[in-house]
């Protein structure tokens, strides 16, 4: 499968600043960026900046980012999904995850993460994937929005929905290990019925258990 990836850009006017939402991104135009020290959700900045750089040379990795001049303050990734999760036993060609999506404290509650997600649906290579998130709530900064599971889990839903992501069921175990947490998925228009099929055999592996 050929992996076509698409630029596209818009500005997104935030209270605390004017923002360039954009990507997919080279990795050697990323290398050259600064990484806000506050985008820590996930590892130290230095080691996230250097894993970002890492997907985006995957043939199948993208990186959309919001910069504010010369400084990554966001990102969403996308890439194939973990070989340990049950994503990736398919083998699917045209499955992704969107795997991380991150913005600085300073630059939330203002259309950011809605923006890096219109931004990567603008690409109309994504209308020959199906893309998944898996949202777990251990991974939400419920300390720093001050927002309790549901409140969280509602602005998270509402921001995948702005990428035409939507709530799928499954059994998966760490999925259904907590309530708030969810798989949502996007599957575009060229998708064809088996994918789909193979897709919904992944979300129910267990059904033959019982």
């Amino acid at each position: 499968m050929d992996h076509v990836k698409t630029y596209n850009a818009m500005e997104v006017k935030h209270r605390n600043g004017d923002l360039i939402i954009e990507g997919p991104i080279a990795g050697t135009e990323l290398s050259k960026l600064d990484f806000h020290e506050h985008l820590v959700a996930f590892r130290p900045p230095e080691q996230q900046h250097k894993a970002l750089i890492e997907i985006a040379d995957l043939p199948e990795g993208r990186i959309i980012i919001a910069r504010e001049r010369n400084t990554v303050v966001g990102y969403v990734t996308y890439l194939y999904p973990d070989p340990l999760e049950r994503w990736s036993q398919g083998n699917m060609e045209n499955l992704i995850e969107l795997g991380a999506i991150e913005v600085i404290p300073k630059f939330r509650s203002g259309g950011v993460g809605k923006a890096l997600l219109e931004v990567s649906m603008m690409d109309n290579a994504m209308e020959d994937y199906i893309i998944l998130t898996t949202e777990y709530y251990w991974h939400w900064d419920l300390k720093g929005t001050k927002l309790n599971v549901w409140e969280y889990r509602k602005v998270m839903e509402k921001m995948m929905n702005a990428g035409g992501l939507e709530y799928y069921a499954t059994d998966d175990p760490e999925i259904s290990s907590h309530p708030a947490n969810c798989l949502m998925a996007r599957i575009g228009k060229r998708v064809d019925q088996e994918s789909i099929q193979q897709f919904d055999n992944l979300r129910f592996m267990n059904r033959f258990m019982y």
